[in-house]
């Protein structure tokens, strides 16, 4: 039996995704900024992808940016929206738990003299929004956290945040960093407050390579790749549309039947909760299970190397990860969980395990029969 649980990592492409994904390459494969008949129907393909987007999230098509992906998204909010209001500040806002993709480009800003503030958050990894209300000042220029954590699957209070921003750094831009949030929650910027968000299709059952960011129409960001004038100057280079038209369809059908999903991926994740509570010395972090994100379970198996557990479960045909994927090959102590406070022995003992709709009760309960047979044998050899 196979069994893939990191679909925090990334997701299999929906048939329909796959479907279109072809098409576009295959059959209406023009440029999109070509002026005869196959280059209006590839633009076709971007237009409808953008329609759908602000659909979903209440906003005007223009307001959608496609990108490379999420760290594109991310560092063109940051470093594009800090360069356009220099101007009106010096002092930027983000979290110690954020993604490499958004403490990467803080830490670059800081190189070029920016003053960064990286704010603390609780035992659950949710930002202290006290902290955030000392920090915030008349220079703040750009306050960036993530919707929901990657790690650990602690939720942000979004909506507080914005509103705090607004009202104390009114030349603020607020980027939330939506990547594991869109399709999990119900987003909608304008409502919430949101100036700046960035999300990226590989996680909603997408193709990889592709995400956009949305920017307000009030928001003012300076582009990073010029050339050919693409999306109004402020991307350019020839649109992915096979990548874009993947992104439309898996927008619309990860949001359609949503409240069943999300149903369900909270009984996934609270049935392998119940079964890893009956075992010793395995602790769940974060959120109580219905307060974070319905697909992310942090699991520590206090005694076990994360690489020796995530290795033992894939000869078994189950897949995790040792924290998150995408820092996982230098396997650096991680940031979130130092944030949290844990010891380094329940930090070195850390999995994540994620779903998706797609998994099934079956799958849960082999994973829990290989954890309970195979977590005593090798805490047994560690000890020696």
């Amino acid at each position: 039996m196979e069994v893939y649980f990191d679909n925090s990592a990334t997701t299999r492409c929906y048939e329909a995704v796959k479907d279109i994904v072809v098409k576009t390459m295959m059959e209406d494969f023009g440029n999109p900024s070509a002026m005869h008949r196959k280059g209006v129907e590839a633009e076709n393909y971007v237009k409808q992808a953008a329609q759908t987007l602000a659909k979903i999230l209440k906003v005007n098509e223009k307001e959608i940016l496609f990108t490379s992906g999420g760290t594109e998204s991310n560092n063109l909010a940051l470093i594009g929206g800090t360069m356009a209001n220099k101007r009106s500040g010096n002092h930027i806002i983000t979290t110690s738990v954020e993604h490499a993709a958004v403490g990467q480009p803080a830490a670059f800003l800081q190189e070029q003299g920016f003053e960064v503030t990286f704010l603390p958050v609780d035992e659950r990894g949710v930002v202290k929004l006290e902290a955030l209300k000392e920090a915030l000042r008349p220079d703040t220029i750009l306050v960036s956290t993530m919707y929901v954590n990657n790690e650990v699957g602690a939720v942000m209070p979004v909506e507080e945040i914005a509103a705090l921003v607004h009202e104390k750094s009114p030349k603020a831009l607020y980027h939330v960093d939506a990547i594991q949030g869109f399709g999990k929650y119900r987003i909608y910027p304008k409502k919430s407050g949101i100036d700046l968000m960035s999300v990226s299709a590989h996680k909603i059952h997408g193709p990889k390579g592709v995400g956009f960011l949305y920017i307000s129409e009030k928001a003012k960001v300076q582009p990073l790749i010029l050339g050919g004038g693409q999306q109004g100057g402020m991307r350019s280079g020839t649109d992915n549309v096979p990548g874009i038209a993947g992104l439309g369809v898996a927008a619309e059908m990860i949001y359609s039947d949503f409240d069943e999903k999300i149903g369900h991926l909270y009984a996934l994740k609270e049935r392998m909760a119940a079964g890893l509570e009956t075992m010793e010395d395995v602790v769940i972090n974060g959120m109580p299970l219905r307060e974070g994100a319905p697909q992310i379970l942090s699991v520590s198996f206090l005694g076990i190397r994360s690489e020796v557990l995530l290795h033992t479960l894939e000869d078994k045909g189950i897949y995790i990860s040792a924290g998150s994927a995408c820092s996982s090959h230098k396997r650096k102590a991680s940031g979130t969980l130092t944030s949290m406070g844990l010891s380094a022995g329940q930090k070195e003992s850390t999995v994540r395990i994620s779903f998706s709709e797609e998994n099934t009760f079956e799958e849960v309960d082999y994973c829990l029969e290989v954890l309970k047979e195979t977590v005593p044998m090798l805490r047994r050899y560690a000890r020696r």
